[in-house]
């Protein structure tokens, strides 16, 4: 059964615990305690049980702001679901052998790997992202692939879902992934639950190639809010990419661009992913004619709904609706 699958209150809470090693960056460990450490009883339903723990029992945090004390010893992750593990604050430097040894030992035993920012370099220092797909700050991307050949890095974007080990690039990609790691756990509409709470967009567009330092061009794009704002309330509409530009009053091929230089992404696959988030939203909210979610979604046949949420989630219709529908929590 996937991680944090089951919504029954007989199952104990899904257990995350954050690694903290000395010169942590505290930004992450908040994402970390709000994101999964929080009680949310407006969500009437079991949520994290969170803890953080160390190697010492007190930690510096990055450049000595504070220092972390009271916090479990490294043990605690030993009987974790999930293991989120340090950032670097100096990816050069190695983590601490004791906190590489805590990550082989979650990883042995099959427990959900997950870094934030530069905590990249702490999973391929223990060995478990060699043969994975992985990324981690753009600034640090270079040195990644350089160190650990064996890593099949996506600098990109924003996080990478490999499954059972998943990486965010920079440090506010934590929230991107924390979002997601809930939606994962808890289906689209507590994700989005939890994002309005934080005051944060659920799906971020497009990916770390947007921040990466560039010259400013003379002429900068305008925004693509308008038409993106558009769209998402016509999905229910046989929209194509011509449909896109000629609201933005804009021809085809400058639209492409235009989505490829602000969202790191096509106008068409930016499309579809939307089609298929409302679909997951209509079947959670109990919607059970998969038609109807199809024509609802734009996505057209319940044939392509089941390929296109399958492709995207992993699931099949009946499987996401058993997993995230009414009747599951």
């Amino acid at each position: 059964m996937p991680h944090g699958s089951s919504h029954s209150s007989h199952r104990r809470p899904h257990r995350v615990v954050m690694i903290v090693d000395e010169g942590s960056n505290p930004f992450e460990m908040g994402v970390a305690t709000e994101l999964f450490g929080l009680r949310r009883p407006e969500l009437d339903r079991p949520w994290y049980d969170f803890a953080l723990c160390a190697a010492a029992p007190a930690v510096r945090m990055h450049t000595g702001f504070f220092t972390l004390s009271d916090v479990a010893g490294l043990d605690a992750a030993d009987g974790a679901d999930t293991v989120i593990v340090p950032n670097r604050p100096d990816p050069q430097v190695a983590p601490a052998p004791a906190v590489l040894a805590a990550v082989r030992r979650a990883a042995a035993r099959g427990a959900r790997l997950v870094s934030f920012c530069t905590g990249a370099f702490t999973l391929a220092a223990a060995g478990v992202l060699d043969g994975r797909r992985a990324t981690t700050h753009w600034r640090w991307a270079e040195e990644l692939a350089a160190r650990h050949p064996a890593v099949l890095l996506e600098p990109g974007v924003l996080f990478v879902d490999d499954g059972d080990v998943l990486t965010a690039a920079g440090s506010a990609a934590a929230l991107d992934l924390g979002l997601h790691l809930i939606r994962r756990d808890h289906g689209a509409e507590v994700a989005n639950a939890v994002s309005r709470r934080l005051v944060f967009a659920a799906h971020r567009e497009g990916g770390q190639r947007q921040f990466v330092e560039r010259p400013v061009p003379a002429v900068p794009d305008a925004s693509l809010a308008p038409v993106l704002t558009w769209a998402r309330r016509h999905l229910d509409r046989p929209l194509a990419v011509a449909d896109l530009a000629a609201h933005a009053a804009v021809s085809p091929a400058t639209l492409h661009r235009r989505f490829q230089a602000e969202l790191g992404t096509t106008p068409l696959a930016w499309l579809t992913a939307e089609r298929v988030a409302l679909a997951c939203r209509l079947i959670e909210r109990g919607e059970l004619r998969l038609e109807a979610v199809a024509q609802a979604s734009g996505l057209g046949t319940a044939a392509n709904l089941r390929v296109q949420l399958r492709r995207r989630t992993g699931l099949a219709p009946t499987a996401y609706r058993r997993r995230f529908g009414p009747a599951a929590v």
